[in-house]
């Protein structure tokens, strides 16, 4: 690809992004973060919302995660909120579809546009797995997915499969599988943030610690990690 296709391709993604995080802090307001009647107000103005639009909120949400990953987001915002607004389980297959989706977009935009510059960036990061995953590519991806990626931000997780060209197919449903267990304990805290905003009159961290909602998927995320760190040592010695 020519140098200034790329040069103006990266300058355009970054301003679409500038503009895309514009718009959504711009519509927080920050001074009153540290106030909990403002999440009360929140939780109640979205509970009204989402009540009488669920499906074309659905839809609103999911376009707007799979944007938000092909712009490089986090993916952790994400899964807390769909917790909040569609609960533990209805968030977790919107959340695990939408980012698999918006995942799968970046792949396919850095493989076809970007493999050159992404290679350069990755290649020396990853050549001891690339073998490994050549050998059987769904199967590995599954297990780098379940096990979060090795401890690579999210994005470049996205963007490893570049290296060994790997079938558009097999990336999302590997994605997809290895996502479900750590996007239902993070839909799960967000659905128990949602409730204890509801229920409580202020805020205790106390009382936040002690919500059966909120202690028993973080019991399972520490669960998560001790046999993802087993399955890291096992699969990727």
């Amino acid at each position: 690809m020519n140098k200034n296709l790329k040069l103006f391709l990266g300058f355009t993604y970054l301003i679409i992004l500038s503009a895309f995080l514009y718009f959504i802090f711009s519509n927080i307001q920050i001074n009153r973060l540290d106030d909990f009647s403002y999440y009360k107000e929140l939780q109640l103005s979205l509970d009204r919302y989402m009540g009488n639009r669920l499906l074309i909120n659905v839809i609103y949400f999911s376009l707007f995660s799979i944007i938000w990953v092909v712009l490089l987001g986090f993916g952790s915002p994400i899964l807390i909120i769909s917790g909040i607004l569609f609960g533990k389980w209805i968030g977790t297959i919107i959340s695990t579809i939408a980012i698999a989706l918006g995942a799968l977009v970046l792949y396919s935009i850095a493989n076809f546009f970007f493999r050159d510059i992404v290679k350069t960036i990755l290649e020396k990061k990853f050549k001891k797995y690339l073998q490994l995953f050549q050998k059987n590519e769904f199967y590995y991806f599954f297990i780098y997915r379940f096990i979060g990626g090795l401890g690579v931000p999210f994005f470049l997780q996205n963007l490893f499969p570049v290296l060994f060209d790997m079938k558009k197919i097999n990336y999302f449903f590997s994605s997809f599988f290895g996502f479900i267990p750590s996007f239902f304990i993070m839909n799960t805290i967000g659905a128990g943030l949602n409730n204890y905003i509801e229920q409580a009159d202020k805020f205790s961290i106390i009382d936040l610690a002690f919500t059966p909602q909120i202690y028993f998927p973080i019991l399972m995320f520490i669960a998560l990690i001790t046999s993802s760190l087993i399955l890291k040592n096992f699969f990727f010695k």
